[in-house]
């Protein structure tokens, strides 16, 4: 019986633990075997995830005859704010008598078309440890002398896959089957920085050396309006200190940093985990620059006074100080490139909302100039 508790303290508040899109396709297969084998339906199912914990889950839905069962299991994300939270996956299972498992998506499941993740192009995006938990979870039931065959659909998939990083990927007509742990801890950037880092195995499988680190939709955006292709622009988040250090590990060899002033002005002060909740020094970084200059007393306070990086614009204009974003995007440059000990060239390239160009250094002038793009 699963004594596992769904419930952690973050920061002296309660949150409650989800599980994963695996364990639920590993539950529902389970269901669907125990189902079909002893003919009765099932309410609820235990399984054993990766990390050794016993879940008991709801089957939503159990449906049987002698050849074939259908079992449904609710993804429940807890409180971490979730995509896939909602949805239901099922597996559809029928006895074959030769032995063996197969496994296979259906709809909403998406298939994989680029190379570099870690199921090969053509296959369904069924990560490697769910596909484990689905096998082992089937086989405490099945007898040994019979197969399997299991088919994983999850209804809507297609549609929430679109709020999800798999376009990017090259997963298309679904959501990934995914979890290396089977449970979601809540609000874990953890596991959302793990998901990004899969961009860079696709952006090298697809032959690129060179890549562009964006932290948002505004840069990928702009990017587009340079040429610079889709499948070299990686997103990044807020964490791209994280994302400079997976593509130095891989052994990338150039990163152009893209993306809006507000974001990357951070960068040039040293901060690499650019969300405000843990570093917001836009305006003294701005400030401090300005003063080298030549800014005067009153301008330095104008540009503090500042809410929004884009307000600092006609102040610096007014000021004359008409290069100080080139000379920030050649700091933020130099501390990208010390961040990851000089393993990568790193140029960068700072933009307004209406994607004019405000800054950019030597380096990213270079690394444009030699991919053909025209970055000013």
């Amino acid at each position: 019986m699963s004594n596992f508790d769904w419930y952690t303290q973050i920061e002296g508040q309660k949150w409650k633990r989800g599980v994963t899109t695996g364990t639920c396709a590993a539950a529902a297969a389970k269901a669907a075997v125990y189902a079909l084998l002893q003919q009765t339906e099932v309410h609820f199912i235990e399984v054993t995830t990766p990390r050794g914990i016993t879940v008991r889950l709801p089957v939503k839905e159990c449906s049987y005859n002698n050849d074939v069962a259908r079992c449904g299991v609710i993804k429940d994300a807890g409180d971490d704010p979730d995509n896939t939270d909602g949805v239901t996956i099922y597996a559809t299972v029928c006895l074959r008598d030769e032995p063996g498992i197969s496994l296979k998506g259906g709809e909403g499941v998406g298939v994989v078309t680029k190379p570099g993740l870690q199921v090969d192009v053509g296959e369904a995006a069924i990560n490697p440890v769910p596909r484990d938990m689905i096998h082992r979870s089937v086989l405490e039931y099945l007898p040994s002398e019979q197969g399997l065959d299991i088919m994983i659909s999850v209804p809507g998939g297609q549609e929430r896959a679109l709020k999800t990083l798999n376009p990017m990927l090259g997963i298309m007509g679904g959501i990934s089957i995914l979890g290396t742990t089977g449970i979601v801890e809540p609000m874990s950037e953890e596991a959302f920085r793990h998901s990004l880092a899969p961009q860079l195995d696709v952006a090298l499988a697809a032959g690129y050396t060179s890549l562009v680190l964006t932290p948002g939709k505004i840069g990928e955006n702009i990017a587009r309006l340079y040429q610079i292709p889709t499948a070299m622009t990686i997103l990044t988040s807020n964490f791209i200190g994280y994302m400079l250090g997976e593509a130095a590990r891989r052994g990338v060899k150039d990163v152009i940093l893209f993306g809006h002033i507000g974001k990357l002005v951070k960068v040039a002060g040293g901060i690499f985990y650019t969300h405000s909740k843990i570093a917001d020094g836009r305006m003294d970084i701005i400030a401090a620059e300005a003063a080298h200059m030549g800014a005067t007393a009153a301008q330095v306070g104008e540009i503090l006074d500042c809410v929004t990086t884009e307000a600092t614009l006609p102040i610096l204009a007014a000021a004359g100080l008409h290069g100080i974003f080139d000379r920030l995007a050649k700091r933020a440059s130099f501390r990208a490139a010390q961040y990851v000990h000089n393993e990568l060239r790193v140029g960068t390239v700072m933009v307004s909302l209406q994607g004019a160009v405000l800054g950019i250094d030597d380096h990213a002038q270079k690394i444009g100039g030699e991919a053909g793009w025209h970055l000013k």
